[in-house]
């Protein structure tokens, strides 16, 4: 019988992490657009004794084909997770998660990476603090530079304000620092982000309309770059409890349309393409088509 980690689990009404502020709307403009690359599969699967396998293969428009084999273990009782995976990088990824074993609402991660052909390690020591109204987070890269990244978000009926920062420490000097403010409830969110040193500035709105219909827009500033806002508007469609649609187009008339469908359980199929409305009588458009297989 395993002994139960130090501090019990319980779930904390903590603000999304400083990453997350503008997820909502990021994922309806980003998340489930198959045409990306031409073909990718994903195939989950669990074994008896509880260890999860994740292979996925992904070809690219230009490019070589990509892929990954991962598999995870979880220990409820400690709070342990161990997940390893092998990429035709010849790269081995190990992640070693402990959460609510040291204090509680604490997680600690310890990735390491190790390149076989080129000799090459990476170490890297990932931190989350949880509690009511703060998501703390803080990123070591402990055998390059070394550097470290930080961010928080406080949280308060809805309202979250946060800050992420860098520090080179080999150059004991500040390498980043952005900021976000935004507002949350179920039906939507809005937040206003200020990255990449306060120079680019963006906003983005997520509406849940109804059961069905999801819309959200993202506008973006990059004042080193000139007058010019980038803007995106999408929306997704729930056809029916098994599939959806969506749909998205940007500033420069560049379109995208994706569909989504369990075919049965689990086996879903995402279909994917994209337009450019303004030449359309040239060969810019991409498709693409994504299966996952889940058992």
């Amino acid at each position: 019988m395993n002994p139960p980690p130090l501090y019990s689990t319980c779930k904390m009404s903590a603000p999304a992490a400083f990453s997350d502020i503008s997820k909502a709307a990021n994922d309806l403009l980003n998340k489930d657009f198959y045409h990306v690359s031409p073909a990718s599969l994903e195939v989950k699967s669990k074994a008896p004794n509880g260890v999860t396998f994740n292979v996925k293969g992904k070809s690219a428009h230009e490019g070589p084909i990509a892929g990954s084999l991962e598999a995870k273990y979880v220990d409820k009782p400690t709070g342990l997770t161990l997940t390893q995976a092998w990429t035709t990088a010849n790269a081995l990824d190990t992640k070693l998660e402990l959460d609510n074993n040291v204090a509680k609402g604490l997680k600690a991660e310890i990735l390491t990476q190790y390149l076989p052909t080129k000799q090459s390690k990476g170490a890297k020591l990932n931190l989350y603090f949880q509690q009511p109204n703060l998501h703390a987070r803080a990123f070591f890269d402990l055998l390059s530079g070394p550097t470290a990244n930080f961010d928080a978000v406080l949280g308060h009926e809805g309202f979250v304000v946060g800050a992420e920062g860098g520090y080179d420490v080999q150059k004991a000097a500040i390498t980043k620092y952005s900021a976000a403010i935004g507002y949350s409830v179920p039906q939507y969110t809005a937040a206003i982000t200020a990255g990449n040193n306060l120079s680019v500035f963006s906003a983005s709105y997520y509406h849940r309309v109804n059961a069905q219909v999801e819309a959200g827009a993202k506008a973006t500033w990059d004042s080193k770059a000139g007058n010019s806002v980038g803007l995106e508007v999408a929306s997704k469609y729930r056809l029916d409890p098994s599939s959806f649609a969506k749909a998205k187009i940007n500033d420069r008339g560049i379109a995208a349309l994706a569909y989504n469908v369990l075919l049965r359980p689990g086996v879903t199929l995402g279909l994917g393409a994209s337009f450019d409305t303004q030449n359309l009588n040239q060969a810019a458009h991409k498709v693409g088509a994504n299966f996952t297989f889940e058992s």
